[in-house]
């Protein structure tokens, strides 16, 4: 699989200095966790769940979340977890079926080994396990729970625990909860793939609901949290672990709002703009601010509750040819001693000390998302994935 794998061959090369990578379920927990992208959740009761999962694949989601917790009502879930069972053999019986990464969150450790026998053979589809509401408490029993389904069936197995819990939030026990997720994650860092958000857990502590026009970042209350948890959990000095960012709750945008400016292909004919415009008009823009803001407050990635929103978090991903330009310089091994120079465009400063783990860091996801070439923004590689 690959980050605009959905689109043609001929069409990357135009949009792409350097195209994504190729990578598999299997590939290297550094590269995968930087690769999860627009993380889509859909309720484990879906009756055509695999039909679903591979037209979302084909529209370029690289990983999925299949929800047996609050997507879901109590009364639900042993008929989901049988859906489940049965959706993962219907998936793994279609010969050239190529999945995303899939996870299965669950509400209790005592799910995981269960449906890991379960699901038998067709384990070899699943990427692991997203535990919610993790403390240290909770996470060590789901950790525990996990190294057990692995051993039992063969098959590595992930970890993406859910940062939501009230403790966290709130400021009399949010740094004492924060040492205990570190000393748990620290303890069974080998399966922990990344950590999630679970914003709308912590507005639903406090009766707020924040309107589409503003972003997590714009709730004083959730901010702090999330400042908190990259300061603890998400460092550049190799202790950190990949944080993604928070849910976009709002899903008005949908494809078809795009088709007429679409029909007259912006990408081909220079219609940028008013693709841009019609994208702020029907309400995307505080998603746009929003995913800018995740990468500016040190995340990767994102939950996401519908498939509108997976492209406008990968196109906002791409590295652009300015960003590999400047990182490239900064980590040259001639600049090992340091220093500052003028950047190739002209209009900044790279200094190679303090600038060094944010070149790293780029590199990581230019590796995953590509590069753009000079002349290509995010709405040439919105309408060409859109288009796709």
């Amino acid at each position: 699989m690959r980050h605009f794998g959905h689109i043609a061959p001929e069409v990357r090369q135009r949009l792409f200095h350097r195209e994504p990578c190729t990578f598999t379920a299997d590939s290297s927990p550094r590269l995968l966790a930087a690769a999860l992208g627009a993380t889509l959740y859909s309720p484990a009761t879906r009756p055509r769940l695999a039909d679903d999962i591979l037209k979302q694949a084909g529209r370029g989601v690289i990983s999925m979340v299949l929800c047996l917790e609050d997507s879901i009502d109590d009364a639900e879930v042993i008929g989901a977890e049988e859906n489940l069972v049965r959706q993962f053999a219907d998936l793994a019986e279609r010969d050239g079926a190529q999945p995303p990464l899939l996870f299965i969150r669950v509400r209790a450790p005592e799910q995981i080994p269960d449906l890991a026998d379960r699901l038998g053979p067709s384990i070899r589809l699943l990427s692991g396990f997203v535990l919610p509401k993790f403390t240290e408490e909770r996470g060590v029993a789901f950790l525990e729970s996990l190294a057990v389904a692995e051993a039992a069936s063969g098959r590595r197995l992930f970890a993406m625990p859910v940062l939501e819990s009230p403790e966290l939030l709130h400021l009399e026990s949010r740094a004492e909860t924060l040492a205990g997720i570190a000393r748990t994650v620290d303890k069974y860092r080998e399966r922990v793939l990344a950590l999630r958000l679970g914003v709308t857990d912590f507005c639903s502590a406090y009766g707020l609901r924040r309107p589409p026009h503003m972003t997590a970042y714009d709730v004083h209350i959730v901010a702090s949290v999330i400042a908190d948890v990259v300061n603890h959990l998400g460092r550049a000095d190799g202790t950190g672990f990949t944080v993604t960012g928070p849910v976009w709750e709002y899903f008005r945008v949908q494809e078809r709002m795009f088709k007429p400016q679409l029909r007259r292909s912006p990408f081909l004919e220079g219609r940028a703009e008013e693709l841009r415009q019609a994208l702020i008009e029907h309400d995307i823009d505080g998603l746009l601010r929003e995913i800018e803001l995740d990468r500016a407050n040190g995340l990767l990635g994102k939950t996401c509750i519908h498939p509108s929103h997976v492209l406008p978090v990968h196109a906002l991903s791409v590295v652009s040819h300015e960003e590999f330009s400047d990182a490239e310089d900064i980590l040259r091994p001639e600049r090992g001693g340091g220093g500052v120079m003028r950047s190739a465009y002209t209009n900044k400063m790279n200094e190679v000390k303090p600038h060094r783990a944010w070149a790293e860091r780029t590199l990581q996801r230019a590796e995953v998302f590509g590069v753009a070439r000079e002349d290509i923004g995010f709405v040439e590689l919105l309408t060409a994935g859109l288009s796709g």
